[in-house]
């Protein structure tokens, strides 16, 4: 198909788009920019006008006064409860400040924080070639994913060459961290391995993953800890000393893999029995067949229940506190024992809710961002 040619001043001019083709256009003015944003989400109807008003309506009564309290009328700086009160009516935030580190690190040795600053970053380093497929060298940075839980567990915990520092010592968001991470980053393989488990037609195998995994989500979280902190040493030799951190991580782990096993599950019945049938046609046989055709798709159908799930768990941390870990909920309860901060219990839990909803918040952001990458079945 020739491209039209127009003649001007003797030179000839081509345009972009080929004949009986139109060129792309900008869409109209009207359906674009922030005024179209609010007529589609907020003035699409008259229930969305009404909700409109009456949420700019709560925000208005509720937002100034909040402001004032937390920044506007706020103490930063103050020895004691008393000295922020002199100066402020609002917020002492001057309690945050002083205890920050102690809400960090927990009561692990000053001398030796920088291995916990060395662990974060060696997890930044670790998380990223996993969650961003175009990471430079992503293939070693996924190899040192690998090996990353056990140089973290042997600078936390210390030996070959290290200070020994008991997991007595861990708090604050450092524990929660652990509990949190660990709890995610073996609860996913281990609930993929017991939902294929259950779809087995192995009935020795599937009898163990159904029962598993129904024991686990008819018993709540809590009663597998107390299990994990007072019976579980009733039924080990005595003498023996399993440290109280460790059994909490293997608790939290199955508990979370339990759900995980449902959630995959769910992705595996969504996937059309064609797929199967193809790769059976293909001459795959079950675990080239679950690596290369049926996982992949159910693990993207899954994609919301299993950011869902590590929220819970993440949130779920702070349970430990019943057990006596002491995370940042915790710590802060401490430290309100002191005289010179008592009552200031609303500065301890908003800034430990602020801490939980920024984690948790970016951990559905990325599920949605992985979402539309991943959705690939509508475009062209």
């Amino acid at each position: 198909m020739e491209k039209n040619n127009l003649s001007a001043t003797g030179s000839t001019m081509k345009p972009d788009y080929v004949i009986g083709e139109h060129p792309d256009l900008p869409p109209p003015s009207n359906t674009i920019g922030p005024i179209a944003w609010i007529r589609d989400n907020l003035l699409s109807s008259p229930a969305n006008i009404v909700m409109t008003i009456l949420s700019i309506f709560f925000l208005y009564k509720i937002l100034p006064p909040s402001l004032d309290w937390m920044f506007f009328d706020a103490a930063f700086v103050g020895e004691d409860r008393n000295a922020c009160r002199a100066v402020a009516d609002g917020a002492c935030w001057a309690f945050i400040s002083e205890r920050f580190k102690l809400f960090t690190y927990g009561f692990y040795p000053i001398e030796n924080r920088w291995r916990v600053d060395l662990s974060f970053v060696l997890l930044v380093i670790a998380v990223i070639p996993i969650l961003f497929d175009k990471t430079p060298f992503r293939k070693y940075g996924l190899w040192f994913a690998m090996v990353f839980p056990f140089i973290a567990g042997w600078l936390l915990v210390g030996g070959f060459g290290l200070d020994p520092v008991p997991t007595e010592k861990f708090g604050g968001f450092m524990l929660t961290l652990v509990v949190g991470i660990t709890g995610i980053a073996f609860s996913l393989p281990l609930g993929i391995l017991l939902a294929l488990g259950r779809q087995s037609n192995l009935p020795i195998i599937k009898v163990f993953c159904v029962s598993f995994i129904e024991f686990i989500r008819g018993v709540p979280l809590i009663t597998l800890l107390f299990v994990a902190s007072t019976m579980l040493s009733y039924f080990l030799p005595p003498g023996t000393n399993f440290d109280l951190l460790l059994r909490v991580l293997i608790m939290v782990t199955l508990f979370s893999a339990g759900y995980m096993a449902e959630v995959i599950r769910g992705g595996l019945q969504a996937i059309p029995k064609g797929q199967f049938e193809a790769s059976d046609a293909m001459g795959l046989k079950y675990w080239p067949s679950m690596r290369l055709i049926v996982l992949p798709q159910a693990l993207k159908i899954s994609i919301p229940g299993i950011v869902n799930t590590f929220i819970g768990l993440y949130k779920d941390t702070t349970l430990v506190i019943i057990i006596g870990l002491l995370d940042p909920l915790g710590i802060g309860r401490a430290s309100l024992s002191d005289t010179k901060w008592t009552g200031l219990s609303n500065e301890v839990y908003l800034f430990v809710a602020l801490f939980f909803f920024v984690s948790c918040f970016a951990m559905s952001r990325y599920s949605l961002y992985l979402e539309n990458k991943l959705q690939t079945e509508h475009r062209r």
